[in-house]
C-alpha cells in the first residue's frame, strides 16, 4: 500500500534493494485469485489467501486514510496508525 502520488513503477524497479527480492505488477487474474477481489477494490484485510503486505511509511504521516472496501466504488476510513496492526504489514520506505 502506497501513497497515491508515488509512481509504483519506481518501487517495482527497485524492489530487490528495498525488500530483498524482485517483484512485478500483478495482473487482474492473479490479484483476484490471491485476494478474492477485483483490482480497484482490494481492501487491506480479508483476503482469500495470506499475502505479504508492505506499507509505505509516508501513509503514516496522515491521521486518517481511506482504503478500498471490496469493490471499486466502496471505501472505508481508518487510522493510518492502525494499518500495520490490522494487516500485519511491514512498514517500508517507498522513495522515488
Amino acid at each position: 500500500m502506497t501513497e497515491n502520488a508515488k509512481p509504483i513503477a519506481d518501487f517495482v524497479a527497485s524492489s530487490r534493494n528495498t525488500i530483498g527480492e524482485a517483484i512485478e505488477k500483478a495482473d487482474a487474474e492473479f490479484v483476484r485469485a490471491r485476494t478474492g477481489y477485483a483490482i480497484g477494490g482490494v481492501p487491506p484485510i480479508g483476503h482469500a489467501t495470506a499475502i505479504r503486505t508492505f506499507i509505505d511509511e509516508d501513509l503514516l504521516r496522515f491521521d486518517r486514510i481511506w482504503a478500498a472496501a471490496g469493490t471499486p466504488n466502496a471505501v472505508f476510513e481508518l487510522s493510518a496508525a492502525d494499518l500495520p496492526r490490522i494487516t500485519g504489514g511491514i512498514v517500508i520506505r517507498v522513495a522515488t
